[in-house]
This record gives structure tokens, C-alpha cells and sequence, in this order.
């Protein structure tokens, strides 16, 4: 079983997608009564939520203003949060939002301190707008914000049960790792994390849990180590 007290859960914004509804109100109520019950078991939570249900930065990486993308794909984040929150809440959580900018009412910006307080008052907290700046994704945002707050272990939730050395779903040979070390996803060019984020994982020590996010049930099980999972450190 996982000793984690405080974890920061990444999970893709495309999980909120449903069909053409990109922003579905059931698959939000499922993750939101498997993240309420995770923290009414006494685990601290904090969650980023990418923004590629809104707008995938993949697909306007060759903008001319990329910079400008980045700013409006943040926004999409915001929303996300915003509604996850009420989610949350509707699952019974206490839950608040902060975000790399003020963006209230919907999320007030980030304070280290106020942040931790609210850990501290039993909320579950949802980070948004990246870091604030362009050309980092929200795997860096996560990591930055798990580091911040001295969290335990970075759960980054993919469509996959860990870290293959190849695409499991396009090569049926790929292998997975249980462990692997921070220096060797940079070296092998895996791309399960950016690398801006590998560095400060690395640099921090702070264990990185690779897991399948596409079923909310996979949160309970990783936390009883009943899942199948991959663990980036050292």
C-alpha cells in the first residue's frame, strides 16, 4: 500500500471528452466521486487538468503565435477546473481552485501558503492556467506545483498502465518498466513527460507514478498498490 499523505493526480483533459461533448458532465461526475473518495480516506489531493479537450497544443504547434496559443490553451484549463470543482463538491468534497493567474471568480491565483492551508483544512485543490507562461505544458505546471507543496509522489495519469520503452499501441512488443530512473526517460527520449518536468522531478527527488487514468477506479487501486503501474525516481 502507498504511504502517500499529499499526491498531485495529473490527469488529461480529454478524459472529460464524450463523443462530441467536450465537456461532459458524466465522466466528470465518475472522477470526481473516485478523487472525493480519495481524499475522504485522509489523502491530501491536488489536481492539474490538461486543457486537450478544449485545444490540443500539438495540433497548433506550428502557429505563428504559438505564444498567444499557449495563453488561450490555459484558459481552457481554467475551465476545466472550474467545473471539476463543482463536481467535487456535488460528490460531497470540499474542493477550491487556483490558478497561475486571476482568473476570479472561477480561480483565485496561486498562493504557496493559502494552498497549504486548504491541504491542511481536508480540500481538495485544483491548479489551473499552467505555470502562466508559454511553451511549458501541464506536466511542468504539475510537477512545479507538486514540488511547491512538498507532495509526496506525482501520479500522472496517461491512456496506458505505466511507461513502455516504445508505443504500446503501436508496437505489441513494447515493454514496460516497473522503475526507471529520471535520466534514462531523458536518454531513451520517452515522451510519457516532457522534459522541463523530468528536470524538476528529478532535482526534487520527487517520485513520478505512471499509471492508467481512463478508469476512475485506478485511483483506489494504485493507492493500495493493487495497480499496474511505473515509478520514474532517482
Amino acid at each position: 500500500m502507498a504511504n502517500w499523505q499529499r499526491v498531485l493526480l495529473k490527469l488529461s483533459g480529454e478524459l472529460f471528452r464524450a463523443g462530441d461533448d467536450v465537456l461532459a458532465r458524466a465522466p466528470m461526475a465518475q472522477y470526481a466521486t473516485a478523487v472525493a473518495a480519495l481524499a475522504s480516506s485522509g489523502v491530501q489531493v491536488g489536481i492539474v487538468i490538461g486543457g486537450g479537450n478544449l485545444l490540443r497544443g500539438r495540433d497548433w504547434a506550428s502557429h505563428p503565435h504559438r505564444a498567444d496559443v499557449d495563453h488561450v490553451g490555459m484558459l481552457g484549463t481554467v475551465m476545466n477546473a472550474g467545473l471539476f470543482k463543482l463536481a467535487l463538491e456535488d460528490a460531497g468534497a470540499s474542493a477550491r481552485c487556483f490558478s497561475a493567474r486571476d482568473h476570479r471568480p472561477v480561480a483565485a491565483p496561486f498562493d504557496r501558503r493559502e494552498a497549504l492551508d486548504a491541504f491542511a483544512a481536508g480540500e481538495v485543490l485544483l491548479f489551473a492556467g499552467g505555470t502562466g507562461n508559454p511553451f511549458f505544458s501541464t506536466d511542468s505546471a504539475a510537477a512545479l506545483r507538486a514540488v511547491e507543496l512538498d507532495c509526496d509522489a506525482f501520479l500522472k495519469g496517461t491512456l496506458v498502465d505505466g511507461v513502455y520503452d516504445s508505443d504500446p499501441k503501436k508496437n505489441p512488443n513494447a515493454v514496460r518498466f516497473d522503475e526507471i530512473s529520471f535520466d534514462e526517460v531523458l536518454q531513451r527520449g520517452l515522451q510519457v513527460l516532457d522534459q522541463a518536468a523530468v528536470a524538476v522531478c528529478r532535482d526534487a527527488q520527487l517520485p513520478v507514478v505512471v499509471f492508467d487514468s481512463t478508469d476512475p477506479a485506478n485511483f483506489a487501486a494504485l493507492m493500495d498498490g493493487s495497480l499496474t503501474s511505473t515509478t520514474i525516481r532517482g
